[in-house]
């Protein structure tokens, strides 16, 4: 009896489980841990995520990690991920150099709703390495900046040091129509902005919270605090948007790895309101 699979099967398109070959074009360290890849396909379609989506990023011979996309949506050009390095996987993507090939997965997930927030004002924080997946978002709202009201992004970091894209920040902090706050949790005398924790930021924040929708990053504790001042604003628990990390492995919802209370974040999240998101955290275990 034969084994043979039809020639239908044989012939079918990699399903989402089979990484793309993407070979990394550029290479820019942000930080003493942070490095910035950007890829474009070999031989194969580029990839366009919705600001807020990740994909899977394999370093072959090492293993495969969720990342989000941190390129600017509206325009066309690489595939663009910063990613820290914090384990074996990471570590080699962020040591890959222009020329080597990686395998990607994705796009995965769901995105900000940048379209829904039109005609609102936008709120962005973001802590740490936080401001890579909501970076896409505001290249959005800024390529779009007549749809939207005021446009908040408060920024915080462990040290000046660590702070992600030094001179995008500076070329936003010198807009008419953008409000940029950064701060620092310490830094040394050569410092001259603010020092202090992310949340204390928005009590000082400009926007009008009957139509403001906040979208958040950072260290879940960091989460936890930024919320509190934004709900005290009068923001509905329903317009606060935070993006949730878990180890996700498939990216489509089969492994249940990424399983958080009721909610596959692959395949539900990684974008949720605070309304949907608070109950799942406030349960240590899950």
């Amino acid at each position: 009896m034969s084994t043979a699979l039809p020639h239908a099967e044989l012939s079918a398109e990699p399903g989402p489980l089979v990484p793309a070959p993407f070979r990394v074009v550029r290479r820019r360290r942000e930080t003493h841990d942070t490095w910035t890849l950007a890829l474009e396909p070999v031989g194969g379609d580029p990839i366009h995520p919705l600001p807020g989506q990740f994909a899977m990023l394999y370093a072959f011979g090492v293993g495969e990690v969720p990342i989000s996309s941190s390129g600017d949506p509206t325009r066309p050009g690489p595939l663009v991920h910063t990613i820290r390095a914090v384990g074996a996987v990471t570590r080699a993507l962020c040591a890959a150099r222009p020329g080597t090939v990686i395998g990607v997965r994705g796009p995965f997930g769901n995105s900000w709703p940048v379209e829904q927030a039109e005609g609102a004002d936008v709120v962005i924080v973001a802590g740490g390495i936080g401001l890579a997946p909501l970076r896409p978002a505001l290249y959005h709202v800024l390529a779009h900046r007549e749809r939207y009201g005021r446009v908040v992004l408060l920024y915080g970091g462990r040290t000046p040091a660590d702070l992600l894209y030094v001179r995008e920040l500076e070329r936003w902090r010198s807009r008419f129509d953008l409000d940029v706050a950064v701060t620092v949790d310490s830094a040394g005398s050569e410092w001259r902005g603010r020092v202090g924790v992310v949340p204390a930021l928005v009590a000082r924040a400009a926007f009008d919270p009957a139509s403001a929708v906040a979208f958040v990053v950072g260290p879940e504790v960091m989460m936890r605090f930024t919320t509190a001042p934004l709900l005290d604003h009068g923001l509905p628990a329903e317009a606060i948007h935070v993006s949730l990390e878990r180890d996700m492995r498939c990216g489509v919802g089969l492994c249940g790895h990424c399983q958080l209370g009721p909610t596959l974040i692959c395949r539900d999240g990684p974008v949720y309101t605070w309304a949907e998101a608070r109950s799942l955290l406030e349960v240590r275990e899950l």
